[in-house]
């Protein structure tokens, strides 16, 4: 059973990591490959939501799936930490702070750096130990000396996710104008 805190935890966990893998890295792959690169890795990035985890069903495809996946999101998970960080006003050096000195501890190797960017660009402490299918697990804290989100703190997470979304749109548009001039 979740507590408050708990919750607003995982949303705002959960929204920083999508706003990597479903915003951010598409975009990216599509400024790299164009349209082949969006369907490619969004082919890749679904196939590891389904089947990627450790069943014995689909331990070896699904393997496969997982590590391409995390090499596809390698660069957009780094770059959307950065945005965060750029788009967090007076909490800028924090977000980097909390990057940097948190994002490796994750147990992803890609979810941690706009989780710990956005744990540090809101004052708060994300991950941290939790129970999966009722057997503890001691993750890492990001951003550690944070304070427990609360709602004001999960809105701001939205209005960073939408700065975010912006500033991607400036980035992509003088991108492509540069590239297609």
């Amino acid at each position: 059973v979740l507590d408050q805190s708990a919750i607003r935890r995982a949303a705002i966990e959960s929204l920083a990591e999508n706003l990597s893998d479903g915003v951010v890295a598409p975009l990216f792959w599509g400024l790299i490959a164009g349209l082949p690169g969006i369907v490619i890795y969004k082919l890749v990035n679904t196939a590891d939501s389904m089947i990627g985890h450790r069943t014995e069903r689909h331990l070896y495809f699904g393997w496969a799936s997982a590590r391409l996946d995390d090499v596809l999101n390698w660069l957009p998970a780094r770059l959307t930490g950065l945005m965060i960080a750029a788009v967090s006003g007076t909490r800028v050096i924090a977000s980097l702070g909390a990057m940097i000195r948190d994002a490796r501890a994750h147990r992803s190797p890609n979810a941690g750096w706009p989780e710990a960017a956005m744990a540090g660009a809101l004052g708060v402490r994300l991950s941290g130990p939790r129970l999966y299918r009722g057997v503890p697990a001691n993750e890492p804290w990001l951003n550690e000396s944070g304070a427990d989100p609360d709602n004001a703190a999960l809105r701001q997470s939205l209005h960073m996710m939408v700065k975010v979304c912006a500033l991607e749109f400036v980035l992509v548009a003088a991108s492509a104008f540069y590239l297609h001039r």
